[in-house]
């Protein structure tokens, strides 16, 4: 069938016939001591032994039948199939040249048509417009975005138009036809392409028109169709919860609606998310920071929370701080006790709101977020400065009292 296969080289001498997962098969080819034959020919004044390895698949019946010597392989892999159908029909090697200028631009169509090869098997399905290849089930991509967060398309002279009323997109639209379509209000935002189909010049759904009829519901079809929700990266916050919400929560409205759980509006979408319990709890974190605070120290604590904050996506952070805030503020306290001289200071709102600033600088550093974006109190940079003056003030006084006792005793 082609010179790699009829190389006797590659050929072994074995008893049986080895097929292997992903590789042409050892056909049976018997050695002399096996039970096989051997002669010797002359060739050209030359004596070559020829043996079972010589002789090539073939079929009798098929021989017989069309009289002609037919090889015969046995096609176990997707290699088989590759070598049948390309290598044996590829035809002639083909090299083109010419002369020309270097600095003439490259025609990269001509050169294609000229390099594509199309073998017989593809030409005749190309001639007969068989399909070259088909999808299914059909997959719809559903748009995923916060409120006023869908991309939009603009020129000059429609840019007011935009701003003021921006196209619809899948999700949007899926808020509208949850208020005016009740069957609608019991999908997810995943099934709805299975029963409605997504009109890309009307911007609008649409139920579908053919398909399996669903009972107890007129000129309802249903089709096998999937929906698919583009993907979001937990980094990106809120939209990563909103996600989450839309493939939990059946027939939202709005995107308030979204995010009302109980008939209370929450303030984000994690927060929705928690109260929905669909994130998981924190036992991990709290196990590991109650390990750290027996035996860290307390910057060390902080960059270990710091770290769970923009790595870990807690479910809850402030119940965290709010656990471990005193072992995250010791070192904090101690300063404004030496300072003060005066050990019966106790933690004070400054004194926490000064370790958030801490664990504040090293999220900006490690991921470029503050606080509020990672479901934690606001920091209060002014009260910090304010909170530092008063410390050097004290502490400067402290120095200048110090001073008028040493010059009291010096002088007596």
């Amino acid at each position: 069938m082609g010179n790699a296969r009829n190389d006797t080289q590659e050929r072994k001498l074995v008893s049986d016939t080895i097929t292997g997962n992903d590789e042409y098969p050892l056909y049976r080819r018997r050695s002399v001591e096996d039970g096989g034959k051997s002669v010797v020919l002359k060739v050209r004044y030359i004596d070559i032994e020829v043996d079972n390895r010589w002789i090539v698949p073939y079929s009798p019946l098929l021989s017989k039948t069309f009289k002609a010597h037919i090889n015969v392989e046995y096609c176990n892999s997707v290699k088989s199939i590759k070598y049948i159908c390309k290598y044996v029909n590829k035809g002639s090697d083909m090299a083109s040249f010419g002369e020309g200028n270097v600095a003439a631009p490259l025609d990269e169509i001509n050169q294609y048509q000229l390099g594509r090869y199309i073998s017989s098997n593809e030409a005749v399905w190309r001639i007969l417009s068989f399909p070259i290849h088909e999808r299914h089930p059909t997959v719809v991509h559903l748009a995923v975005h916060l409120e006023n967060g869908q991309r939009v398309y603009f020129t000059t002279d429609n840019v007011r138009a935009r701003a003021l009323v921006p196209p619809a997109t899948t999700l949007t639209a899926f808020y509208l036809l949850c208020q005016d379509d009740l069957f609608a209000k019991t999908l997810l935002y995943s099934e709805v392409p299975k029963f409605y189909t997504w009109n890309a010049s009307t911007k609008k759904l649409q139920r579908r028109k053919q398909g399996k009829a669903i009972e107890g519901h007129t000129n309802l079809y249903s089709s096998d169709a999937l929906g698919r929700l583009y993907t979001v990266h937990p980094n990106n916050t809120e939209c990563f919860y909103l996600r989450l919400l839309l493939i939990n929560i059946r027939g939202p409205i709005s995107f308030q609606d979204l995010r009302t759980v109980n008939g209370q509006l929450c303030a984000t979408y994690r927060q929705a998310c928690q109260e929905l319990s669909l994130l998981e709890n924190d036992a991990h974190w709290d196990t590991a920071l109650a390990d750290a605070s027996n035996t860290a120290r307390p910057q060390q604590i902080r960059t270990l929370f710091a770290i769970i904050l923009t790595t870990c996506f807690s479910s809850n952070p402030k119940d965290l701080w709010g656990k471990y805030k005193d072992y995250m503020s010791e070192d904090i306290l101690h300063r404004l006790r030496a300072a003060n001289q005066n050990p019966d200071i106790q933690f004070t709102p400054n004194v926490y709101n000064e370790a958030l600033i801490l664990i504040e600088d090293i999220c900006l550093t490690t991921a470029n977020k503050a606080l509020v974006q990672l479901g934690m109190p606001a920091s209060n940079r002014p009260a910090s400065n304010l909170f530092d003056r008063d410390l050097q003030e004290k502490h400067t006084m402290i120095l200048t009292n110090w001073g008028h006792s040493l010059g009291q005793i010096f002088r007596s």
